[in-house]
Parts: C-alpha cells; structure tokens; sequence
C-alpha cells in the first residue's frame, strides 16, 4: 500500500512541475518539448514554432541543399543566379544566331487551320536551315466561302504586297468551304455548277496576287476525311484545285493517297517521315496531330526545295580575287631551258617550265581544228595515216628531252629499261642456263 502511495506522489509531483513549467515567460515555453503536448490536453494555446510570440516561422534548409531552392517551391527555378545566368547565356547566343543568320528565303504558309498546322509542319522540316523562313499567314474557320468573314483574295494581294520578300506562297484551302455562297439575296446551293463557277474564280483570285508579284505559288491538296460525306466533298474540292493549278502552271501537291492505308480508306494511323507507325490524324478525323503535320509537311518540302534552289543558283556570287594570269596580263611566262639528255645514260629528269621539278611533265600542245579531211577518196588514207605533220615533229624532235617524252607519252613507245626498275629483267637467268642441282 505504502508503494503504491509513493508512485501516485511522484506522478503529482511531474505534473506540479510540469504546470510550473507552463507558468514560465514566453521564451521558456517556446524552448520546451513537452509545452504543446500538456497544452494541447488541458486547453492550452501553445506557440506554434521555436522561436518568440509573434514572429514568423522560418524553415532551415538543409546545408546541402543551400544552393538550391527548396522541394516544396513547386514551379520555380533550382538557383536564381544560375538562372539568371542560363537566360543570359541563351539571349547571347540567341543574339549570336540572328544576327550571324539571316533568312533570306521566305516561305508564306496561307490557309485555314489545316494550313496552320501545315506551317507547323513545314517550320520543323526547316528547323536545320536558318536560311529558311516559314510565316504563318492562316486564319482558323475560314475559307474561299465566307468572304463576310475573311477576305482570302483580298488577304493574299496584301500579304504578297508586303515589304518583306516573299519568295514562295503555300496555299492549303478548303476544310471549310461545304456552305452557300451568297450574293445579295442569292443563296447558291454548294457544289453546284454556278457554285464550282464561282468558286474557282476565287482561287484564280488568290493565284493571281501573288502570280502579279512574280511570287511562285505551291496549292495543297485536302486529304482523306473520316467522315464519308465530307470526304467525298473533299474531293471534289480537290479536283477544282487541281485543274486551277493546271491552268495556272502551278505545282499542285496531292495528299489523299498519302493519308489513306492499303486499301485506300481513311486512316488515323500512319507511317511518319521515319517510317514508324504513329497517330497521323486528330479524333475529329479533319485535322491533323504534330506528326500528321510533319508528313503532310513532308510532301510540300520537295516543292519548296526546287525552288530554293533556283533562289540560290540565280543569287550573283562574288568572284574571288586570284592571281592575274600570266597571259592574260600580255606577259609571257620566263622558258626555263631543258635538262639535255646525259651523255652516261642517266634518266632524263624532266622539269615544268612553270611548276618546278615537282610539277608534271610538259606535253606539246595539240594543233587546233583544221580544215576538213577527206574521209574517202585519193589521199584520204595517207592523210588520215600521217601522225603529226613533218614540220612539228621536226620542231618537237629538237632537244632529247621533248623528243623522248613525245615518243613515250603521244606515240606510246617504250622507254629503255634501266637497272633496278620494274622493267629491268637483266637479273633473270639465261634460257640456256644450266640447272642448279637440288
């Protein structure tokens, strides 16, 4: 009993201490462990934090750690200084590249949102040649239709007027153009005959300004759709383009068997430029995902090329600064005099009066085009059989050396054989030689 007595003392005696304890000024309750647990069960308002009333808690980083922004900064940058230090890096050598490139082939995409995406396309096939510029000129929803709503024929002389050069217009039209074309109170039924009439005279329009600037222009084709009924009007858009383009000697770029399968029906998946099945179309089944883009892209890029090209053959190349030929300047070059042959059957060395010993022998020149020689008839076979005439052979007979190397070199003979050279068989044995005995 008397045990038991003095357990129940000593744990009134922890819980006198522990009530003193929270008697205590702020900065002792904020230094003590067991303050927010004893608080906590008898209605206390602990201090939230270790440091005094009032002040804000601050969280220590790890000093590992110290360089770098803390985990729970979710979004923000690892170091401020070495981002700061990033963007100026990448502004400099931003900096560096427009101003060592510049394009100087520009390439106006023009179209509805299948032409947008079709820049796309066309600036990640461009991304390694900075030359190259792609201008995204599109406008989504529109169409050769709804001229209320957009302009095209009036866009595209404005866009081939502008100050900077256009040197090539891609042209992709038409997802939009299934409606009515109204004029004044007329409501003209789509596709009809009056409707194909009108119709093709604004593509002609759209040709036409930028064909009025010497611009080449590049008409795309619509592909394959999901939609049976939208694809079969599709396609009859596709052959309005097409003969437009004919007439108008443009090329036209046709995409409906590029976006089909083997049984040439639509398709969401395809081949891309690397040969890798891949989604090519979006789940509406009309537009196209980054991948689609970049085929249909594919297609268009030949095109342009042809045209770049001839942009760079046709661009005036400076001459380079070379040395004024000898002749040219009426000045005619110093004759070195010829090695004569040695009198103890030594090689002749023979020695370019320009070059030096190094270069290549000097052949006579060949005679320019004569007179016309008899193929048949009396002296045809004689002149025809004569090698050079009698008064040049003469000429070139007049130093050894010129003479052996036109016996070698025009005539084709043979040069004397000379001792411990490919043709010196003297170390052979004699025919007639006995055999040695085994």
């Amino acid at each position: 009993m008397s045990r038991n007595v003095r357990t129940l003392r000593r744990v009134m005696a922890l819980f006198l201490g522990a009530l003193l304890t929270s008697a205590t000024p702020g900065a002792s309750f904020a230094q003590d462990p067991f303050t927010e647990f004893f608080g906590g069960i008898f209605g206390g308002h602990p201090q939230r934090g270790w440091g005094p009333r009032g002040e804000p808690r601050v969280r220590r980083i790890m000093p590992h750690r110290e360089n770098r922004a803390p985990t729970y900064w979710h979004g923000q940058t690892d170091n401020p200084r070495r981002a700061a230090k990033r963007t100026d890096g990448a502004a400099s050598d931003q900096s560096q590249n427009t101003t060592v490139t510049q394009p100087s082939f520009v390439v106006a995409t023009i179209g509805d949102t299948l032409g947008l995406l079709l820049a796309n396309g066309l600036k990640n096939g461009f991304s390694d040649r900075p030359e190259v510029a792609i201008l995204r000129k599109g406008r989504e929803s529109s169409g050769l239709v709804r001229e209320d709503f957009y302009d095209w024929p009036k866009a595209a002389k404005e866009i081939a007027a502008d100050p900077q050069k256009i040197n090539v217009a891609v042209v992709m039209l038409g997802s939009n153009d299934r409606q009515a074309i109204q004029q004044g109170q007329e409501s003209i039924e789509p596709l009809s005959p009056r409707w194909r009439e009108i119709y093709a005279a604004r593509v002609d329009a759209v040709i036409a300004a930028f064909k009025e600037k010497n611009i080449p222009v590049i008409w795309v084709g619509l592909p394959v759709m999901k939609n049976e009924r939208l694809s079969a009007d599709m396609a009859q858009l596709n052959e309005i383009f097409k003969a437009r383009a004919a007439h108008a000697n443009i090329p036209y770029v046709d995409l409906w068997e590029a976006m089909t399968d083997e049984h040439g029906q639509y398709s969401a998946f395809g081949p891309d430029i690397n040969g890798q099945i891949v989604k090519l179309r979006s789940a509406d089944g009309v537009h196209f995902t980054e991948a689609g883009a970049r085929s249909v892209a594919h297609f268009v890029e030949g095109e342009i090329k042809k045209y770049y090209d001839a942009s760079r053959q046709q661009a005036p190349v400076a001459d380079a600064p070379g040395t004024p030929q000898p002749e040219a300047a009426g000045v005619t070059p110093p004759q070195q005099p010829v090695a004569a042959a040695p009198a103890d059957g030594r090689p002749i060395v023979f020695r370019s009066p320009v070059g030096g010993p190094s270069a290549a022998p000097s052949l006579p020149e060949r005679p320019a085009v004569g007179p016309t020689q008899q193929l048949t008839g009396a002296g045809a076979a004689t002149e025809l059989a004569r090698r050079t005439p009698a008064s040049k052979a003469a000429a070139d007979a007049g130093t050894p050396a010129q003479a052996l190397a036109r016996h070698v070199f025009i005539d084709g003979g043979d040069q004397n054989p000379r001792s411990n050279r490919a043709d010196d068989y003297s170390w052979r044995p004699a025919a007639n030689a006995p055999s040695q005995p085994r």
